[in-house]
């Protein structure tokens, strides 16, 4: 019979690969040739619903006392496999600049390699920011307007656009803020080290 604990680790679990099984599923309806009305539309709300299982897997995981190492990177991975795997949908069907899928996917790859780098030699842990929660939902939401495209203009641009040149420059904010942030965290550790 199973646990309580085993109950929630294992629906965690699920709505982690959840949102990995999803990924190619979306991009597929992206990528679809002369796709059917509905299939925009659909692709968008199940892109927002694997978005959204991000938001409740880091809450429950947190209130049902069930994080771990393991689990943190399953977590971190299925949300930038589901960002960069969409990205490059849309970028192949002309949706998205090339130039803003490189920024936001180049980001969490040099963050994502310091980080594990890092933390695996020296044990260092710079927590997320809010630049960084900002980063994700700004992201979360072009990506999914952008899959649907809806007829909206500002200028030249449609909304989307607009949305992915401000996830864009939110993303090199925050970049630039957490190596700021680790940069500070080396300093004092070096300086702890030189001290004794």
């Amino acid at each position: 019979m199973s646990t309580p604990n085993a109950r929630a680790a294992a629906f965690l679990a699920f709505i982690t690969y959840l949102r990995i099984a999803l990924t190619p599923v979306v991009m597929a309806m992206v990528l679809a040739s002369d796709p059917a009305p509905w299939v925009a539309p659909t692709a968008a709300l199940l892109f927002a619903g694997a978005a959204a299982t991000d938001f409740f897997d880091g809450r429950l995981a947190r209130r049902w006392k069930q994080t771990s190492t393991f689990g943190s990177f399953l977590d971190t991975a299925a949300d930038k496999l589901l960002v960069s795997g969409v990205l490059l949908a849309l970028v192949a069907v002309d949706r998205v600049s090339a130039w803003v899928a490189f920024v936001i996917v180049g980001r969490e790859l040099l963050i994502m390699g310091l980080r594990g780098a890092v933390s695996a030699s020296d044990g260092i842990v710079v927590t997320p920011s809010m630049w960084g929660k900002w980063k994700a939902t700004i992201q979360f939401v072009a990506i999914t307007v952008a899959i649907w495209r809806p007829d909206v203009r500002i200028g030249e641009w449609y909304l989307d656009q607009w949305l992915m040149a401000i996830a864009a420059a939110i993303t090199i904010v925050s970049a630039v803020q957490y190596l700021a942030r680790f940069l500070t965290v080396l300093s004092s550790r070096d300086e702890t080290a030189a001290g004794r």
